[in-house]
């Protein structure tokens, strides 16, 4: 038997991961001292509670998980004679998986007939979505966990991520954004644009004034990379910004047509403590990432 594994910080909630039949490993955040684990113990997230306490000033902190967690994740599936498939957000980008490859060198050792397969979206939030959901379907259709990597391995850089943050704070602190510190001085109204790279890390593709003309700018990139986007989902995620999302989506829909098929998506709060609320972002099928 093959387990399917996802983590929070895919975007993935319970209802979605049932959906499939994935495990959700659940990346912690901290408030005031305080740690939380999405979804332990509940199926609804109360995300306009979480982004209005950013909004009231609270600036939350993340931390990798120990080995002790993937432990505690694996084992039993290893015991029990289940091969594991983790499908996750970018290693590139915390030293979780690190923690992650101690535990499998443990249990190697234990359960040495058993099979780890990983594969890295190389992404954070709705593109990681996006790629977890496409290889979700192509699973329960009957792909094999082998085929399951292979597709990954010539894929997850066809699948683009853009988006923007609207408080500079957030990102500030986290310091998880490449090229964003030369662009901080002076930002008044200038909103910075992100994106996911090739190696699976957040880079600063420089700063638009104006939400209208930051959305613009997202969908400009759709006209220059998007490749096939009407044959896949078209992920908007936003951090408890509804509005924006749905302003964003009627200008897609404007552009591209009404026939374009758009999932809307809140960002997890794991994520979110870094980009804080008001944000908006683009996941779509592309001609490739850009380095």
């Amino acid at each position: 038997m093959l387990t399917l594994f996802t983590d929070t910080d895919t975007d993935f909630t319970p209802r979605v991961a049932a959906e499939y039949g994935f495990k959700l490993i659940s990346m912690p955040y901290s408030i005031d001292g305080e740690t939380f684990f999405p979804y332990q113990g509940y199926d609804e997230f109360d995300f306009h509670a979480f982004y209005d306490r950013l909004r009231g000033g609270v600036l939350p902190t993340t931390s990798a998980l120990g080995e002790d967690a993937y432990l505690r994740c694996f084992e039993p599936e290893f015991a029990a004679g289940n091969d594991i498939l983790y499908i996750h957000f970018s290693a590139a980008m915390t030293m979780t998986f690190q923690s992650m490859d101690k535990a499998l060198a443990i249990l190697k050792e234990k359960y040495p007939e058993r099979k780890f397969y990983g594969i890295d979206t190389k992404g954070i939030t709705i593109v990681s979505y996006l790629i977890t959901r496409e290889l979700g379907d192509r699973l329960k259709a009957g792909m094999s966990a082998e085929e399951a990597v292979a597709w990954a391995a010539k894929e997850v850089d066809n699948f683009s991520q853009y988006f923007f943050a609207d408080d500079l704070k957030f990102f500030r602190r986290s310091g998880r954004v490449g090229g964003l510190a030369a662009t901080m001085g002076g930002l008044i109204g200038l909103r910075p644009v992100i994106h996911m790279s090739q190696a699976g890390k957040m880079e600063s593709l420089g700063t638009v004034k104006g939400r209208v003309q930051v959305m613009e700018r997202l969908v400009k990139y759709v006209e220059d990379y998007g490749d096939e986007i009407k044959a896949h989902r078209f992920i908007i995620g936003h951090t408890d910004a509804p509005e924006l999302a749905r302003q964003l989506a009627g200008m897609l829909q404007e552009r591209f047509g009404t026939d374009l098929e758009i999932e809307f998506v809140c960002t997890n709060p794991t994520a979110g403590s870094h980009c804080g609320p008001n944000g908006v972002g683009i996941a779509f099928h592309s001609k490739g990432r850009l380095q």
